[in-house]
């Protein structure tokens, strides 16, 4: 391929390659040289980081066309080469003119260092689609670290489409502790986009069929997933889903009855937006939280049931009696609301921060009574969001409003760490795929759901929750959640947004080809690697959207023939 350079200082973290020309190398080629060190026989790894080519003998710019009328010039291409890893670990420069070849065979995995992990799963190709990138599973399933944070320009990066094509290959590497039991779960935020993972794709091509075989992955969409819905938007009558991709059989509509909300303590979650007077709202709002924890508790006593007993009226201070108040059983939102009220005013809170409490609920009422409602004769138990039952459940949020979106979100992610938690085992392991982070967990001002994120990011991985999040701009995340992930990867950066420091594990030409990545392309950063890899993945083996599903073959028609006929 080329010759270590002399005119340029070789050192043993990086070096400049002198290319053959017409020498078939690019970017993020991997390649070796040997050396002689005073320690013995030294093999240095790399990755090539810059190609440039230039005229040797020219001193002025207009040079360039002096040489074709005969101005005595030569061409020199070099390369940049970023060493990865030394064999053995000496650390000795190669010497000016020693040969450099691109890595043959298991040699790939050397220089990446994938001949030492014991448990791997496939996360993509390489850009020349000759080898296969693995990555660490000990660094996502907790057992050195976890997590995994995903950032792009919105419709370009493909973040969401490169997120489940990990959780297809994590569940089908082979390496899961107990794989059938494994879940996942996919917050769908854009469209009905994700709610077709059960469906094979009609654009899949034998190219891509090629890709998958290459990666040791079947290309088939997922085989056991469920999928949960918002309600229509009518708190009384019947429920059915709000939902036009998919049949009504297809799948369910979710929501929460009144005890479930009381019992679980979701009041919190209706509080998604920081303030000045966000200290005092939580406050009152954990206060409001217990009082109704406790009727709560005591409805459970009384036996199921989708109600609890609450007053629907301030206490009567003038009587000494404990409370002069009636109990009414609040069945549904607007009536919670009502009770509510009254409790929050018989706090010790100035009317002001009730106020301020009230409005923000009141203000909400309409956006979410459907969701917090009375079953009436439906069966709730159904349709509460079970993660159990399926091994990817894919959780609707299209058409909701924000302050539904981020009640569903908080609610959810609550359930599922207190679940795991009881069980106090890390194992099986839960995958939770969570898009729009900034909205989430902003870096400015006061969120539950915020605070639940990163709850998960620090102690997740004790229980085996595994977080895998994404959004546009990493630099408007709380900090300890963008931070926290032992894999980080990035597609399409918008170019202010990639010079910022959540992306200084990218160095300075991988920050510039971010700018230009184009979709199927990604970046991925993970511990093991001294330096982020560029990769490529196949596209979904799965519809994307309802006219991407492979319809089956139509049935045989088999005509009567009469006996005269034959």
């Amino acid at each position: 391929m080329g010759r270590v350079i002399g005119t340029q200082d070789a050192t043993p973290l990086e070096f400049w390659v002198w290319l053959e020309e017409g020498e078939p190398i690019q970017v993020d080629d991997a390649i070796v040289v040997e050396t002689d060190s005073p320690n013995g026989p030294l093999k240095l790894f790399g990755m090539v980081d810059i190609v440039r080519a230039r005229h040797q003998g020219s001193t002025f710019d207009s040079d360039v066309v002096e040489a074709e009328r005969g101005l005595p010039v030569e061409l020199s291409i070099a390369a940049h080469v970023k060493v990865t890893r030394l064999i053995p670990e000496y650390y000795y420069p190669p010497m000016p003119g020693d040969p450099v070849r691109t890595v043959e065979d298991e040699e790939f995995a050397q220089a990446l260092f994938m001949d030492k992990m014991e448990r791997k799963f496939p996360i993509g190709l390489s850009l020349s689609g000759k080898e296969v990138v693995y990555g660490n599973l000990d660094f996502l399933n907790g057992r050195k670290g976890a997590h995994m944070n995903i950032s792009g320009v919105s419709g370009i990066a493909t973040k969401t489409t490169y997120a489940t094509f990990l959780l297809h290959s994590l569940l089908h590497c082979g390496h899961l502790t107990d794989a059938k039991n494994t879940h996942a779960i996919i917050f769908n935020v854009k469209g009905e986009d994700l709610l077709f993972l059960d469906k094979a794709s009609n654009v899949m091509d034998v190219e891509n069929e090629a890709l998958y075989a290459q990666l040791g992955l079947p290309a088939e969409p997922f085989d056991s997933v469920q999928f949960y819905v918002p309600p229509t938007e009518n708190a009384h009558g019947p429920i059915m889903p709000k939902v036009s991709s998919r049949k009504a059989d297809e799948v369910t509509p979710y929501f929460w009855t009144v005890r479930d909300f009381c019992r679980q303590r979701l009041l919190r979650y209706l509080f998604s937006e920081g303030g000045e007077d966000a200290s005092l709202l939580s406050a009152l709002t954990y206060q409001v939280e217990r009082k109704l924890l406790e009727t709560a508790e005591d409805a459970e006593k009384e036996g199921p049931g989708p109600g609890v007993l609450l007053p629907l009226d301030k206490e009567d201070e003038s009587k000494e009696e404990e409370s002069a108040a009636a109990l009414t059983e609040v069945r549904d939102f607007p009536t919670l609301l009502r009770a509510m009220e009254a409790i929050a005013s018989n706090t010790n809170h100035s009317s002001g921060t009730v106020g301020a409490f009230m409005r923000r609920l009141y203000s909400a009422e309409d956006k979410v009574s459907y969701l917090i409602r009375d079953p009436a004769d439906s069966d709730a138990a159904r349709h509460a969001i079970n993660w159990r039952n399926k091994q990817v459940t894919v959780v609707s949020l299209s058409g909701l409003y924000e302050v539904g979106k981020s009640f569903v979100v908080g609610s959810v992610l609550q359930q599922i760490q207190e679940e795991k938690e009881a069980t106090g085992s890390a194992e099986p392991l839960c995958f939770i795929v969570v898009d729009e982070l900034n909205r989430y967990a902003p870096r400015d001002g006061w969120s539950p759901i915020r605070e639940r994120l990163l709850e998960i990011a620090e102690r997740g991985r004790s229980s085996g929750t595994i977080l895998i999040g994404a959004q546009q701009t990493a630099s408007e995340v709380e900090r300890r959640i963008v931070a926290n992930p032992a894999f980080r990867i990035v597609g399409r950066l918008d170019a202010a947004e990639a010079e910022r420091a959540e992306y200084g594990f990218l160095p300075p030409t991988l920050r510039k080809r971010a700018a230009i990545l184009t979709s199927g392309r990604m970046i991925v950063s993970q511990p093991d690697i001294p330096t982020p890899v560029p990769i490529l993945f196949p596209m979904p083996a799965w519809a994307t959207r309802a006219d991407e599903q492979k319809l089956p073959p139509p049935a045989l028609k088999l005509s009567r023939v009469r006996e005269s006929e034959y």
